[in-house]
């Protein structure tokens, strides 16, 4: 009889968005009763603790809720072959798998569409000046985040991200530093796609934008932001 002793998650960072990987052993667990797994970036993903009727309570952060939601699961369940989809209660987004390695590995890639699929259900689009820009900006976003460009002069990589009509304001909250991404134009969308990495002015401000990364376009001819939240 074969025992399984270990199992895979697969998780966003609701803080710097990178999708992690991590191994989870029924050994870690014994002893201590509770496990803390966190991101590379440092913020908390799962805490699991070990009942005495053989189950488990799941915690894990949110990014739709910007809550923390708690499971009960059994120990055969979280142990056993099949894969366990962690997903909010209120919105249904999934949040997380845990299983065997090779399924956790092929249905982590719905992780990536699973929120903005979300967003167009609620009519999120509505709300963006330019949807399509805004989306395609978001996952150039990601991208940058998940290659680990995206962090602050003061060494925080824990970079919040803040969604208004226009644009993504990325905000460091150990020095107070700000860098603004527009994403309302095809512009705004070619200069993040030639980026490889963003890095925060430490205690600055900074902008990403056609208008501030492109030697031909000049004063004269920059229209007004909206700077509606």
């Amino acid at each position: 009889m074969l025992i399984t002793t270990v199992t895979t998650l697969a998780i966003r960072c609701p803080e710097c968005g990178a999708l992690e990987f991590h191994n989870l052993s029924r050994f870690a667990l014994s002893g201590r009763g509770k496990l803390q797994i966190s991101c590379s970036c440092g913020a908390f993903l799962l805490g699991i603790v070990s009942k005495p009727s053989r189950s488990y309570w799941l915690q894990l952060p949110c990014v739709f809720c910007e809550t923390k939601h708690v499971r009960e699961i059994s120990g055969s369940r979280l142990w056993g072959k099949k894969t366990n989809t962690l997903a909010c209660p209120e919105s249904g987004l999934e949040l997380g798998f845990i299983g065997s390695y090779e399924e956790v590995k092929g249905l982590a890639e719905t992780l990536d569409t699973g929120l903005e699929t979300l967003m167009d259900e609620l009519g999120y689009d509505e709300y963006f000046n330019n949807p399509e820009v805004m989306h395609q900006v978001m996952q150039c976003l990601q991208d940058i985040a998940d290659n680990g460009g995206l962090y602050c002069q003061c060494g925080n990589t824990r970079i919040e991200v803040d969604v208004f009509l226009d644009r993504l304001e990325l905000h460091c909250k150990e020095c107070d530093s700000i860098n603004i991404v527009y994403a309302e134009t095809e512009e705004d969308l070619t200069v993040i796609q030639q980026v490889d990495s963003i890095e925060l002015a430490q205690h600055g401000f900074k902008c990403l934008d056609s208008f501030s990364n492109s030697p031909k376009l000049t004063k004269k001819t920059r229209r007004k932001r909206n700077k509606q939240s």
